[in-house]
């Protein structure tokens, strides 16, 4: 069994493979439903409130990269139409707390 140190070097490693810098396009189709709640994934996995005890990948990410993220998601939102849709549902279940 890897240690906590091990698997972040692992994913340190695997991060730093010439090439994974490059920026990519990717053609991507998906339905409405579908872009808002992989925003609403995105946004959770990078809130460190709604975890306890965050993944040792997501720890061992540079902050920037984690923002470059939290960009993608807000700009799939955006290209979709559903930006005050999602704020108004983020009130939504930030009030039901």
């Amino acid at each position: 069994m890897l240690t906590t140190n091990e698997v972040a070097q692992v994913f340190d490693t695997i991060l730093s493979i010439p090439g994974m810098n490059e920026v990519v396009k990717i053609d991507l189709k998906i339905s409405r439903k579908n872009v808002l709640l992989l925003n609403h994934v995105i946004e959770r996995g990078l809130s460190n409130k709604d975890t306890e005890k965050p993944s040792i990948l997501l720890k061992s990410i540079p902050d920037e990269t984690l923002q470059e993220l939290k960009v993608l998601a807000d700009e799939c939102l955006q290209k979709a139409g559903l930006i005050e849709l999602s704020e108004k549902l983020t009130l939504l279940g930030e009030s039901s707390k």
